[in-house]
């Protein structure tokens, strides 16, 4: 029996280890799909694994809606303590950040940071009226459900959305939007520790004094998703990989330029399919590129790629649609503009230019022989010899007798022998 017993015990000790253990993990840039899945993944860890909290350190100044609603929806069914630590100061929690600290079990918050302006903002261009007051009311609503949930300043709240307002920790703390202002994690886990939070399987009692603390990070997926999932990045690769199959098809063989086209290409739409994008403005930007090649396939003079140019610009403003976030995501205008102003020169002068290369006459090989002048240095009835760039040939006449010292063109040339005629001057 006491075999049994150690036994057991044996296996229990992980559980009993978990138990004391505080998990932590940092979000530090914008909200988005690795992020969201991220948090996900780390709050079902921390119920397999029976922990005491999770610590969510927040560094976001805003993000996409639709993963702000995953994050909130995750944090309040979890079944474990979930504290959201705006921090180290200087931090800020904005925009999306606003409702998955709102939404957290404990609000916290380090000296010298500040919380708000969660009003639902355009990516491009700019809403209608209509637009813009569904997406602030929709808004709106949410954020006062949280508040309501977790017996926060709805008004406060509400005014984060619709005024954008604005708040360092202590205010924040004074209007009852947080519940602690911690100097560090350390001194956050001491001051919640005895404190009653309600789980959706009932209210449980913080035991974090002295539990010890295990932080954990992105997997390697998560973090190429986090990087692929900026705009920015997601609008650069989408533009090369159509370079690099764009020149691989110039120039068959190269199959460099193909490689790195087609795995850019890959990346930028598995990054733009976790994004909100406008197909519209893909759309604009595939033809725009269209309009490029034929431009050097065709002479427009110059009217097919300033057509490029500008489908190119507007599809590009276009990419991201600006019905689908709270902030920050978004692709930057003077990326948009040097992206465009590359492309139309890369067009314009180095294709262009490398195609008249490839059009203009060989200046090497027999075929650079053709329509050159020679002179004769004996009479050609119909072969003689012929001065020919400083060396003597033999040549056969093509058009009846020529005399000696006359100026002939060279038209073709078979087995080292010339086959030329009279010159005749075409002024």
């Amino acid at each position: 029996m006491r075999f049994i017993l150690i036994f057991v015990l044996i296996l229990l000790f992980p559980l009993f280890i978990s138990a004391q253990q505080v998990h932590v993990i940092t979000i530090d840039g914008s909200i988005n799909p690795a992020s969201a899945e991220f948090i996900q993944r780390s709050i079902k860890k921390a119920e397999k694994e029976n922990a005491a909290a999770l610590v969510i350190r927040l560094n976001t100044p805003g993000g996409l809606l639709k993963s702000t609603r995953i994050i909130v929806g995750a944090i309040l069914d979890a079944g474990v303590p979930v504290i959201v630590y705006v921090a180290p100061s200087g931090a800020h929690s904005g925009s999306a950040g606003v409702f998955i600290t709102l939404a957290a079990h404990i609000a916290a918050m380090a000296p010298g940071t500040n919380i708000g302006a969660a009003h639902p903002v355009v990516m491009q261009g700019s809403m209608d009226t209509i637009m813009n007051e569904k997406a602030t009311n929709d808004a709106a609503a949410f954020i006062r459900t949280i508040s309501e949930k977790r017996k926060r300043n709805v008004e406060w709240a509400e005014e984060a959305v619709r005024k954008s307002v604005s708040i360092t920790a202590s205010d924040a703390l004074e209007n009852n939007v947080i519940d602690i202002i911690a100097i560090n994690l350390n001194d956050l886990l001491q001051k919640i520790d005895g404190k009653s939070v309600e789980l959706v399987s009932g209210n449980a009692v913080l035991r974090t004094g002295r539990r010890e603390v295990k932080e954990m990070e992105m997997g390697f997926v998560e973090k190429l998703l986090n990087i692929l999932s900026d705009p920015n990045i997601a609008y650069i690769l989408m533009l090369l990989g159509f370079y690099g199959v764009l020149f691989e098809l110039y120039n068959p063989g190269t199959i460099l330029p193909g490689i790195i086209g087609v795995i850019s290409l890959v990346l930028a739409f598995y990054s733009l399919h976790t994004l909100p994008v406008n197909y519209a403005g893909l759309a604009l930007i595939l033809f725009g590129i269209i309009l490029f090649i034929l431009e050097v396939k065709i002479v427009s003079h110059g009217v097919l790629g300033i057509g490029g140019t500008v489908s190119l610009l507007i599809g590009s403003l276009m990419l991201i649609r600006n019905d689908a976030n709270i902030d920050v995501v978004r692709i930057s205008r003077l990326v948009i503009i040097a992206s465009t102003v590359a492309t139309a020169l890369f067009f314009f002068f180095i294709i262009g230019y490398g195609l008249k290369a490839q059009r203009a006459k060989p200046v090497t090989g027999f075929k650079a022989i053709v329509d050159e002048q020679a002179e004769t240095l004996d009479s050609l009835d119909p072969r003689g010899t012929v001065r020919f760039q400083g060396e003597i040939w033999q040549a056969e006449s093509i058009a009846g007798p020529i005399g000696a010292g006359s100026r002939v063109r060279v038209t073709g040339i078979k087995d080292l022998l010339l086959f030329v005629e009279p010159f005749r001057n075409s002024t």
